[in-house]
C-alpha cells in the first residue's frame, strides 16, 4: 500500500480531501491533511461541528492503524470534542496520536490546526482494538 493513498477510494475520505502527510512511529503520531469543502460550511460561516468531529475521528483512527502496522482499527466507544476556533473551508491539518494502547481499550487524541498553526479543535477517544476490516484501505 502506498501510504500517501491510505484512504484512496473511500467515499468519506474523498469528501474530506484527506491526504497522508507523515507518521512518527516513536510517538505513534500521524499527520493528515484535509480540505474542508464549501459544502461543509453552515450559515454561520464555518464547518458544521459534526463534520469537524469526522476530521478528528479520522486522524485518531489512523494513528492507531499505523501504530499497529495496519493490523488493527479502533472501534470507538466514546469521543469527546472541544471546538476552540471556527474551522473554515479550505486546508486543515490533523494530528492524531495513541495515548495508551492496551489489549482491551485504547486511548487516542486528535487535534486540528489551520495552516498558520492555530489550534482549532481537540478530541479524545476511548476505543476497542479490533482487527482491521477487509477492504479498509
Amino acid at each position: 500500500m502506498n501510504p500517501k493513498e491510505h484512504a484512496l477510494g473511500a467515499a468519506h475520505a474523498d469528501l474530506m480531501g484527506v491526504k497522508f502527510d507523515s507518521f512518527d512511529k516513536e510517538r505513534e503520531e500521524i499527520t493528515l491533511r484535509f480540505h474542508a469543502p464549501d459544502s461543509f460550511i453552515t450559515p454561520r460561516g464555518s464547518v458544521q461541528g459534526g463534520l469537524v468531529a469526522g476530521f478528528l475521528d479520522e486522524v485518531m483512527g489512523w494513528a492507531h492503524v499505523w501504530a499497529t502496522d495496519h493490523v488493527e482499527a479502533p472501534l470507538n466507544l466514546e469521543i469527546n470534542m472541544t471546538l476552540l476556533r471556527p474551522v473554515m473551508a479550505g486546508p486543515v491539518i490533523g494530528k492524531g496520536r495513541v495515548v495508551r494502547r492496551g489489549r482491551r481499550v485504547i486511548f487516542l487524541e486528535g487535534e486540528l490546526f489551520d495552516e498558520q498553526g492555530n489550534l482549532l479543535a481537540r478530541s479524545t477517544s476511548t476505543a476497542i482494538p479490533t482487527p482491521r476490516p477487509a477492504g479498509d484501505t
